[in-house]
């Protein structure tokens, strides 16, 4: 077993991606809310959060915890309040989650999680040709640098 950047390795073969802990459904809602609103107080967070879901205001304290300790989330105490911020971008926190479901789900494989989120996903004219201009604009990248791969 190899440990690098708080990841366990088993295989010496497999992807050395650095990824963040994986997310639950409200953990995932309350960093959304504070990529959304920016750095904001627990009271703050559990305010935003009870316009969606009724939750205490210990939850929403032990879930921003659990965020900080997972690598999502700084913070820093002003007067008696934790003012909690992302660590991360979200682009980067998003291809990190990403990055995981591909190899944990897809073995690797970005073509089979595309061709998965096509076939099952209700997607309009309009999403594919956004996708066509995002794939053709990531060729033309690639090409400027003489072909070489991300």
């Amino acid at each position: 077993m190899y440990h690098i950047d708080n990841i366990y390795i088993l295989d010496p073969e497999m992807r050395k991606r650095p990824t963040l802990a994986p997310l639950g459904e409200s953990e995932m809602e309350l960093l959304q809310l504070i990529w959304e609103s920016g750095p904001a107080s627990v009271a703050t967070i559990h305010e935003r959060a009870l316009e969606n879901r009724k939750v205490a205001y210990t939850t929403i304290m032990s879930q921003l915890r659990n965020l900080a300790t997972k690598g999502f989330l700084d913070f820093d105490k002003e007067g008696n309040a934790y003012i909690y911020r992302t660590a991360k971008p979200p682009k980067d926190v998003k291809h990190s989650l990403l990055s995981n479901i591909l190899d944990k789900v897809f073995k690797g494989s970005a073509v089979e999680m595309v061709e998965s989120l096509v076939e099952n996903e209700p997607l309009s004219s309009a999403d594919f040709a956004e996708m066509r201009r995002v794939i053709n604009e990531m060729e033309r990248r690639q090409q400027e640098r003489g072909g070489q791969s991300w």
